[in-house]
């Protein structure tokens, strides 16, 4: 079956619906997500919205909280960028009434996060942010905006000139042919790699997997945030428990209600995530088990009812003060290559939200910046797009001739367990080099023949890219730097600060800069040396 349409959108998230909300306005959208719209990590997000609003706030504390959180591995002008820009339309979704929480005179009810140093967190329903920003822009997608739910996005197609212009994806009808002037990759990120995270299990890193199969240049890999409170019963993680909890009093504290970061960090139980993460996967090393002490906060239900109703269903009797909780994999800081316009290295592909490696997160992502992050490069990469417009002439398929069937996988399970050892909180260089050489290399896995496969194959060969892709990063980077945190090199490394491990068709390089750009055929080409 072929679609063909103005704007093709793979993912349903915040970065995906805000870019369809405005793009919507102008042209044919279609968006095709392999789950449904409620199964993104955006919907689950409990946390909020990191923007300034208060008078005693402003853009240059929030860019230095944002540089800080992220050990100095940024591009600076995107994180700018993203500060300064997003304040401007945060304030704008104020004034067009988004449902934020308020205190009782009307001014929000600004929350305090791990790294941030001042309250600038905007919430709505309590800890059900992710899911009222969701049904606030569902709400405003106009009648030419097609969603496509349980398709499973797998090979980008390029023309005859390198411009991606569709996709193939596979669901319950069978393969899909999307033909499009404009390919947005919103798809997320690959927390589901890991045995124990808070992403659903749909969060395999696809898109990433897809962009580099077509020869997009990837970086950050070797980045991933875990979150230090999972909630944690019978041996698994179970979802999230917000850092809002630590915004409103909840400590970290072991079973005899000791605190855990007490002479750790001067922020104490709101200091970075990959600090607060690595002091309670040290204690659970030790054989301690780990709490958040909520016995200080009032109303708890009523404040944190997705908490609450995440306790319950799982038989955590709030009355004892004590949620279990332990680190798990949350939000890749790497992906995509991409400028703060979504543009990536194949002319007509862009990239927003976690997909996407801009270089606004670092070595660790600020908590509540995500959202911000979606609706900020969502908003600039769609008002491209549409001063850009539709004029794409060549629809002419550059078929390639793939050599190999598919080799030798782990199985989900195997890989996911697999990850956690090796690529977990804390990376030791003989596990990874052992991981290096069970996996099948890049160049062999660029070249697999993916036709016959079923959703289940596809998506295990996606991970194994992405899995490949991290290994290889994190051997790569000689040092530990935010949540990249090695045994044999504990330490940061200056001569590492501002490095990018680069990943280009079959290729690992490392450079001084995340790209460099000049501009041909009216898209960003990136030079990679």
């Amino acid at each position: 079956m072929n679609v063909k349409t103005d704007v093709l959108i793979i993912g349903s998230g915040i970065a995906a619906l805000q870019a369809a909300r405005l793009l919507g306005e102008h042209f044919q959208v279609q968006i095709v997500t392999k789950s449904s719209v409620n199964m993104s990590s955006s919907y689950r997000a409990q946390g909020g919205i990191a923007a300034v609003t208060s008078q005693e706030d402003h853009p240059t504390f929030h860019i230095a909280d944002t540089l800080t959180a992220g050990e100095n591995h940024h591009e600076r002008r995107n994180v700018e960028v993203l500060i300064e820009n997003g304040t401007n339309i945060i304030r704008d979704f104020l004034k067009e009434g988004f449902p934020i929480d308020r205190q009782v005179d009307g001014d929000p009810a600004l929350g305090l996060e791990g790294a941030h140093s001042h309250h600038r967190i905007l919430h709505a329903g309590g800890d059900r942010t992710g899911q009222v920003l969701i049904n606030y822009l569902l709400e405003q997608l106009t009648p030419n905006i097609v969603i496509n739910c349980y398709e499973m996005a797998y090979e980008l197609l390029l023309n005859t000139a390198g411009d991606c212009i569709g996709v193939l994806t596979r669901g319950e009808k069978g393969t899909k042919r999307y033909l499009a002037h404009h390919i947005i990759l919103a798809s997320g990120g690959a927390g589901a790699l890991y045995s124990c995270t808070s992403n659903y299990e749909t969060s395999t890193g696809d898109g990433i997997a897809l962009a580099y199969r077509a020869g997009a240049a990837i970086s950050d890999m070797e980045f991933m945030q875990f979150h230090p409170s999972l909630l944690w019963c019978n041996g698994e993680a179970k979802g999230l428990v917000s850092e809002a909890v630590r915004g409103l009093g909840g400590i970290f504290v072991d079973a005899q209600r000791q605190p855990i970061m007490k002479g750790i960090h001067a922020q104490l139980d709101l200091a970075p995530r990959h600090i607060t993460a690595l002091a309670l996967f040290k204690k659970r090393l030790n054989g301690q088990e780990t709490f958040i002490d909520i016995s200080s906060i009032e109303q708890f239900e009523i404040k944190f009812p997705t908490v609450a109703q995440l306790c319950h269903d799982n038989h955590i009797n709030l009355q004892n003060g004590l949620i279990p909780v332990a680190p798990g994999s949350h939000f890749l800081m790497g992906g995509v290559i991409a400028d703060n316009m979504g543009r990536t290295s194949i002319p007509n592909l862009y990239a927003i939200g976690e997909v996407a490696c801009t270089g606004v997160h670092g070595a660790n992502r600020l908590a509540s910046n995500s959202l911000l992050e979606g609706i900020t490069f969502g908003q600039r990469m769609a008002q491209f797009v549409i001063q850009k417009g539709c004029n794409q002439n060549n629809f002419s398929i550059a078929f390639k001739h793939y050599r190999y069937p598919m080799p030798l996988l782990f199985t989900k399970d195997q890989l996911r367990q697999t990850m956690m050892h090796t690529l977990g909180i804390v990376r030791n260089p003989i596990d990874m080099q052992q991981f290096v050489k069970q996996l099948p290399s890049l160049k062999t896995l660029l070249d697999v023949n993916l036709d016959g496969l079923n959703r289940q194959e596809l998506e295990l060969y996606m991970m194994h890219i992405v899995a490949t892709l991290m290994v290889h990063a994190a051997v790569a980077r000689p040092e530990s730097r935010g949540a990249h945190i090695r045994t044999d090199k504990p330490q940061n490394d200056r001569q590492w600060e501002k490095r990018w491990i680069i990943f280009l068709q079959g290729q690992m390089k490392v450079r001084n800069s995340l790209y460099e750009y000049h501009q041909t055929r009216g898209n960003a080409q990136a030079i990679f040396q």
